[in-house]
């Protein structure tokens, strides 16, 4: 029996060497396996928020709640590894709100550009749309923005120009009573514009170009004063832009101005029977200077105070002393001459009269 002990011993010994070997084994394998497990490293993208998260976990489910992200049903998220590092990016569902034209559109994305977005609802931007926002803008929950369809063209059209009314004064006419000496008449206008269309309605017109294509006709209203009633008129009436003579004549005036004016006949020294442009003088040539009122000029000549009417006249003659605002009435007589002597007119001038103060 005692060769047996001996080798009862060995064999112990040998399962204890063996089960401490196995135990080394279990353990070097449970730590190169936490090794393992603790090199699973995550970079988590939460919008603007990006979190580093280190985890023996690789379900990236198991690796988000870890990290506290929380997603709600309609979130969802993508993974991808990049050089040992993986990465999870969380994609939120955004509310977005496109105002396109007079629709309202309220939509949904995980993220994306406008771009993209108009695309995926069918939405055509091109160089007529105008959007509140760059193209290249990401989404974002809760974003509004506005697409406008805009229309620029030039357009042309005519336009009515109402006609003036004119009064004057008529001391043969009853107090309180009108007469309508000339019908007023509208004239037209042909105007350009360049105009904006917002989704098909005007925005905006901006008119570059007006030319008057048929003039308008003042209406000329005689108001009865009562001072003469029942004789006939022999005294003009002046109104605002016209003049009514006693024949029933209707001139119109463009402006006024007050000159000082002398009277001259044929017979003084240094004159003739001709003007200055070789035409026979007579009564309403006027001598002007031509340098204020050019030759041609139509007027109609009243003094100021009312007791001289020389009428209807044209700039046809000069001489050395007429120089700036002054007048020289031509008058037949020698008489008739001295009697006007020197008076402050009203000059009226008629037409396109083209003059300027000098």
């Amino acid at each position: 029996m005692d060769f047996i002990a001996p080798f009862v011993l060995r064999r112990k010994n040998n399962a204890i060497k063996a089960i401490a070997l196995l135990l080394a084994l279990i353990c070097l394998v449970g730590s190169l396996s936490q090794t393992a497990q603790a090199e699973n490293t995550f970079v988590i993208t939460d919008g603007d928020d990006v979190t580093v998260h280190t985890t023996y976990a690789s379900d990236p489910a198991t690796v988000l709640k870890e990290a506290g992200v929380n997603l709600s049903a309609e979130d969802t998220y993508t993974t991808e590894s990049v050089d040992g590092v993986s990465e999870i990016k969380v994609q939120r569902l955004q509310t977005i709100t496109v105002y396109y034209g007079d629709e309202v559109i309220e939509t949904t994305s995980y993220g994306e550009t406008l771009d993209a977005l108009f695309v995926r609802l069918g939405i055509l931007i091109d160089e007529n749309m105008v959007v509140s926002l760059p193209l290249d803008t990401q989404t974002y929950s809760g974003m509004a923005v506005r697409a406008d369809r805009v229309l620029e063209t030039t357009e042309s059209y005519t336009m009515e120009l109402p006609y003036e009314i004119g009064y004057c004064d008529d001391p043969t006419l009853p107090v309180g009573v009108e007469k309508v000496l000339v019908e007023g008449k509208n004239g037209q206008m042909l105007c350009t514009a360049n105009v904006s269309y917002l989704n098909g309605a005007e925005n905006s017109r901006n008119v570059y170009q007006q030319t008057v294509t048929v003039e308008p006709v003042k209406q000329v209203v005689a108001r009865g004063t009562g001072e003469q009633v029942g004789q006939t008129a022999t005294q003009p009436l002046i109104g605002d832009g016209f003049i009514v003579l006693p024949t029933g004549e209707v001139l119109t005036y463009i402006r006024k101005d007050t000159f000082l004016a002398t009277a001259y006949t044929h017979m003084d020294d240094g004159c003739d029977e001709f003007t200055a442009n070789g035409a026979p003088v007579k009564w309403g040539v006027v001598a002007v200077d031509p340098k204020v009122i050019p030759y041609g000029t139509r007027m109609f000549i009243v003094s100021n105070d009312g007791a001289y009417i020389y009428g209807l006249s044209t700039a046809e003659d000069c001489g050395g002393a007429i120089k700036n605002k002054r007048l020289d009435l031509y008058m037949p007589t020698l008489e008739e001459a001295f009697q006007f002597g020197r008076r402050n007119c009203t000059v009226y001038f008629l037409g396109d009269a083209d003059w300027k103060h000098s």
